[in-house]
């Protein structure tokens, strides 16, 4: 038999070696990975405010937006100069306004047609006064909407005479929000008036400085505001912060019987007589 060619015993150990040798000075060699550069500070900065902008825009279009108080038609809840945040995002899901909340809302036409816009001489503070009222910072200077307090919405009957009080659907309210010294009529009692479907009664909380609802009667809609031209309920006073308050819906607002009959009425009315019917011709039978 002849013999095996192949390496000496103890040849294949020592050319492991050398090739792990081989492989560890590779390595040594090759250049080592460097940690990922960071981006400089001011590089970022811009980003960061282009995304800072347009979550502003996105918050002031579909949830919360300031407004400034231009005058003094809703004393003393709401001083001149007061700035506060409307909820702009329940009216999305179909929310309408309810009887006693202060709302902010567009001119219906002809209510404030001799206001001037509120705006400053010099050219670079209403340029960032558009700015910063573009994304909600801060109230347009040239608004053109109101603020008021809903009395009365569709369906509802609506009326003030002589010094009040003012009545709604024949209940009288209890209005400790007046401006101190005034009547609930003001100087312009009014009604009965049949607030129409998809409208509201809105009046100031100061009375005799409010050219609400009773002074636009004479126009169409006969004073109400349509409700599509609500912007949005006003719910905090948010400067300056010793006028810091909530706006919540007065008590009054919650009296039993308060509220019209609604279409629905009747036919709750129906079926509440009718079930003791049903059962007594029921227990008869048996």
């Amino acid at each position: 038999m002849g013999n095996q060619e192949g390496l000496p015993a103890g040849d294949g150990e020592e050319q492991r070696d050398a090739e792990a040798g081989a492989e560890a000075a590779g390595d040594s060699a090759a250049p080592s990975r460097r940690a990922p550069k960071q981006r400089s500070f001011w590089k970022e900065l811009p980003i960061l405010i282009g995304i800072a902008l347009i979550l502003a825009l996105v918050i002031k279009t579909f949830f919360v937006q300031a407004f400034s108080i231009p005058s003094g038609s809703m004393e003393n809840t709401l001083q001149v100069g007061d700035r506060v945040l409307v909820d702009k995002l329940t009216p999305w899901f179909g929310s309408e306004p309810e009887r006693g909340e202060v709302v902010v809302f567009k001119d219906p036409g002809g209510w404030l047609n001799d206001e001037p816009t509120q705006r400053s001489d010099n050219s670079f503070v209403r340029g960032v006064q558009d700015v910063f009222s573009f994304i909600g910072l801060m109230p347009s200077s040239d608004e053109k909407d109101l603020i008021k307090r809903v009395i009365a919405v569709g369906g509802d009957t609506v009326e003030c005479q002589g010094s009040g009080p003012v009545k709604v659907n024949g209940v009288a309210l209890d209005e400790p929000y007046i401006f101190p010294g005034n009547t609930p009529c003001g100087e312009k009692p009014f009604g009965p008036v049949n607030v129409p479907k998809g409208r509201l009664w809105v009046m100031g909380d100061h009375r005799g400085n409010s050219l609400d609802s009773r002074y636009h009667m004479d126009q169409p809609g006969g004073g109400t505001v349509p409700v599509d031209n609500v912007v949005g309920r006003a719910f905090v006073v948010a400067w300056p912060i010793g006028d810091w308050a909530t706006l919540p819906v007065p008590d009054t607002f919650d009296q039993k019987g308060l509220a019209a009959a609604g279409p629905l009425a009747p036919t709750m009315a129906g079926t509440a007589l009718a079930a003791p019917a049903v059962w007594w011709v029921r227990r008869r039978r048996r």
